[in-house]
């Protein structure tokens, strides 16, 4: 019999397996976008947080759930309109993982708490909402870096690395600095962390 997080997990998962994007993995399988990244962030959890709960494990999980049905090209460009576009899938993402959680018999406490972690309301304070966060930059680093620091302006880069820095936590930051990546990605990070 599955436990109420068992049927979330596979809920999410099956939501992340609508994606119709698909990307290879290290090993050479093709997988639907959301779901290779949904797994990558679990992959990363127990890397910088000593003793996530369920709750938390559900909301890393689910923290891009169903983000390719509304692409941000569907928003203005510039700052403010991908501020939104990710304040949007934010609460949407919440709002499901808290329906699935509930469907499968969790309190409207725990539902409502992992909505909250995953809009990252309290980021800098909040050790789960910090932890979410520290995945999401590890796993943009580890396999989305390279591909967009070629598509971006060098000073724009930059700067990106550097707010992305400043969202991780120390423990993250030691993460980070031991992935291997490539000269010029490593070239890049260097700079931008020297110009802090």
């Amino acid at each position: 019999m599955n436990t109420a997080f068992d049927q979330t997990l596979a809920a999410i998962d099956a939501l992340h397996a609508e994606d119709p994007r698909t990307t290879v993995t290290a090993d050479g399988t093709p997988m639907p976008q959301e779901l290779a990244y949904a797994q990558r962030m679990s992959g990363w959890l127990d890397k910088v947080h000593d003793a996530p709960d369920d709750v938390l494990r559900l909301a890393v999980r689910a923290q891009h759930l169903q983000r390719w049905k509304v692409p941000r090209e569907q928003y203005p460009e510039g700052r403010v309109g991908y501020l939104t576009w990710r304040r949007d899938q934010g609460a949407q993402g919440g709002d499901t993982t808290a329906r699935l959680m509930r469907e499968a018999g969790y309190r409207d406490e725990d539902a409502e708490r992992a909505a909250t972690i995953i809009r990252k309301k309290g980021l800098g304070r909040d050790a789960d909402v910090q932890a979410l966060e520290d995945c999401a930059c590890l796993v943009f680093l580890e396999n989305y870096f390279a591909d967009f620091s070629r598509k971006i302006e060098h000073d724009h880069l930059v700067r990106i690395v550097q707010m992305t820095w400043r969202k991780m936590s120390p423990r993250a930051h030691e993460l980070a600095l031991g992935l291997p990546m490539s000269e010029s990605s490593a070239a890049l990070v260097k700079e931008a962390l020297g110009a802090e």
